[in-house]
């Protein structure tokens, strides 16, 4: 109710409530000591006493309504905001984690204005792909963030085609924040960290086979559902450690060790293609699983490998048994994860909730 509403009761062609009194202080509007008052006097007129009565309950009504304007104020300014992620035109973006911090796995889902065909996104130079959930009808797309990406805001900017063929966007600003990692010196042998030149050869013909498997990766989503852990056991390191071999620093540990003895079954994080499954210097026996979306997950040092390059498998399957082959300083599993040529924090990715 405003200051300024217009109080036209009136009674026998009087105005009751003067116009100055809705525009005084709160203070002042305090009735008049009785003193001050004209008193009713034999003979006067019935009429000028109503007139009192009447001004006395319009101003007890005038004060109900601002105590009431008050309350529905205090009541509005208590309520929830709106929900975080709304944007401008009815888009709706929410992301996993809710904190982001260099070397994370994202994952986007999107609620667009419109019903869409298709949705795709450019974050930091990269490519996301999205696929449509009927479940919860909104748009999932996998994205990440490498280990020397500055703390900053970065623009989501996606890009809908809707039933109709036309386009429609929306940019959203993302915050992303350095995250700690920890430092761990190694003790190797001589050869991981001043190889011969016959095993510099080998190296580079790693090198060669690891990029042409990188480059068949696919577009289309394989995954299904949460990543599971590929071993029931403990964590012995984990990713982003700064390693220091033999007294020099080398790398950034790009992965996550779980301590298991020699042979332990080693299952796929989620279902996908096997692009590799055999020998490599550094890596020993490992397999790499296409999980769609540019996403890939990586299981080194194993013993022996129980499927081969072509194989469609499903979250859960065993892909081989755990070891300590190429550069490891004892029997464990290292499980790594890469979207499109950059290592992200498996760990993070197992806790995210995918359809």
């Amino acid at each position: 109710m405003s200051r300024k509403m217009a109080f036209s009761a009136r009674c026998s062609g009087e105005d009751v409530l003067p116009a100055a009194f809705l525009s005084a202080p709160p203070t002042l509007r305090h009735r008049a000591p009785a003193a001050a008052e004209p008193r009713i006097r034999e003979g006067e007129g019935i009429s000028s006493a109503g007139s009192r009565r009447r001004y006395h309950r319009l101003t007890a009504a005038l004060l109900l309504a601002m105590v009431t304007l008050a309350t529905l104020r205090a009541a509005a300014a208590g309520s929830p905001a709106a929900p975080s992620g709304k944007g401008v035109g009815g888009w709706t973006i929410q992301w996993q984690p809710a904190s982001l911090v260099n070397g994370a796995p994202v994952v986007f889902q999107v609620a667009p204005p419109a019903r869409l065909s298709g949705l795709s996104a450019k974050w930091m130079q990269h490519d996301i792909s999205f696929t449509y959930d009927p479940a919860t009808h909104a748009w999932y797309g996998i994205a990440g963030i490498s280990l020397e990406t500055r703390p900053a805001t970065y623009p989501l900017e996606l890009k809908g085609i809707t039933s109709k063929g036309s386009e429609i966007s929306f940019v959203r600003k993302v915050a992303v924040r350095r995250g700690k990692y920890a430092s761990v010196a190694v003790t190797v042998a001589q050869r991981y960290t001043e190889p011969s030149a016959e095993q510099l050869e080998r190296i580079r013909q790693d090198k060669t086979v690891k990029q042409d498997v990188f480059r068949r990766t696919d577009s289309e989503r394989e995954w299904l559902g949460k990543f599971r852990p590929p071993v029931d056991a403990r964590v012995s390191d984990v990713f982003g450690t700064r390693r220091t071999f033999n007294g020099k620093f080398q790398s950034m540990h790009q992965g996550l060790d779980y301590a298991v003895p020699q042979g332990t079954p080693v299952s796929a994080a989620n279902a996908g293609t096997v692009l590799l499954a055999g020998p490599l210097y550094f890596e020993g026996n490992c397999v790499v699983l296409d999980h769609g979306q540019g996403l890939l997950t990586l299981y080194l040092h194993l013993s022996e490998t129980k499927v081969k390059a072509g194989d469609k498998v499903k979250g859960g399957q065993e892909i081989g048994l755990s070891g300590g082959t190429g550069r490891a300083t004892g029997p464990h599993l290292h499980l790594a994860v890469r979207w499109q040529g950059v290592y992200l924090n498996p760990a993070t990715l197992l806790n995210l909730k995918l359809p």
